[in-house]
């Protein structure tokens, strides 16, 4: 007796070019086409306008740097009416006003936005968050003007404690004795000190918006695995959002940086124009590259016009690098990557 045969199925190999990645056809709207040209079209523009700043503004460094030589980003000296100029002096102000404004911005700046993301109430964060955007567009003459009539008689009075009680170290020493009965309380104002304030004033909003986004872009999943083990509200936050948050910490300070080389109408306000190459910022007396230029520019000849622009130049070659970086730190790090929105 015969019993039936078993029927096999047999399927052929697949084809070799069954596993290949096939090439996928993007075709767009007539909307989204316009957006995409529009869009290319705008940062074509962007990049146009700032090399156009550049190439205008270098071919003004290259005659400075054959007339005056390389000293002239390392004098401290300018007079025009014995044609020797230098900027030397106006940098080591221009850093130490933007020094004493990140020292001033960056620990506010975080709190302020650890305290919107992480413990404002709902009804509360959206009104602070309204409230930080609205600061960052006050234009900088009321900064400037709030410096001088507001905040100077009062941070002179801390910068004479400082150099009271701190004078021994050299950033805190002011050239005259803090001891006196009454103290020549003119030596404390007009400072780079004062000027830093104000500007970190400005930088303050900028940099928490940039900060406070990013902490909001933490990932639920880890948020909500760190407390699932045990941990408070602060150690989710040491632990899980301020290492996803690090690259906004380094980018929103360095944007804030930025800000604070470059600004020009407070600080032109408030400080007094010298040209001494010192580190004391409590001290009367200081310059910058932006506040030079507003003081310099209406009564400059050719010469010195191509040395304002000069100095220009090299603010404009340190703040373009300092804020790549920034763009560069903030698209390295992970802040976003794996959010639920």
């Amino acid at each position: 007796m015969s019993t039936p045969s078993a029927t096999v199925l047999r399927t052929e190999p697949p084809r070799l070019d069954a596993d290949e990645p096939r090439d996928l056809e993007i075709v767009q709207s007539g909307a989204d086409r316009i957006f995409t040209v529009t869009t290319r079209a705008i940062a074509a523009t962007v990049l146009v306008i700032t090399g156009g700043i550049g190439i205008f503004l270098a071919s003004s460094f290259i005659p400075t740097i054959k007339t005056y030589g390389w000293g002239f980003l390392t004098g401290s000296t300018w007079e025009p009416e014995k044609d020797v100029l230098g900027i030397g002096s106006v940098l080591v102000g221009t850093f130490t006003v933007a020094f004493i404004a990140l020292v001033i911005a960056f620990p506010l700046s975080v709190l302020g936005a650890l305290y919107i993301a992480e413990y404002a109430p709902p009804r509360l964060r959206a009104t602070l968050t309204s409230l930080v955007d609205l600061m960052a567009a006050v234009p900088s003459i009321i900064y400037g003007l709030w410096g001088f009539f507001l905040l100077q008689p009062h941070a002179s009075g801390v910068a004479h404690w400082l150099h009271q009680h701190l004078g021994w170290f050299p950033l805190f020493h002011v050239g005259t004795d803090p001891d006196k009965a009454s103290p020549q309380i003119y030596n404390y104002t007009a400072s780079a000190f004062i000027a830093g304030i104000a500007v970190a004033m400005m930088v303050i909003p900028m940099a928490c918006a940039v900060m406070r986004q990013v902490f909001a872009q933490t990932p639920p999943g880890e948020r909500e695995a760190a407390l699932a083990l045990g941990s408070t509200h602060w150690g989710m936050i040491r632990s899980v959002v301020l290492p996803f948050g690090r690259g906004g910490i380094i980018g929103g300070t360095m944007l804030g940086l930025g800000r604070a080389l470059g600004e020009t109408i407070a600080v032109y306000l408030i400080i007094s124009p010298s040209f001494d190459l010192k580190l004391r910022p409590l001290e009367i007396g200081t310059n910058t590259v932006s506040a030079l230029i507003a003081g310099r520019f209406s009564e400059a000849s050719d010469q010195q016009l191509k040395a304002l622009l000069a100095a220009g130049f090299v603010l404009f070659i340190i703040t373009l690098v300092i804020n790549t970086a920034a763009a560069m730190v903030v698209a390295r790090s992970r802040s976003g990557a794996g959010a639920d929105a």
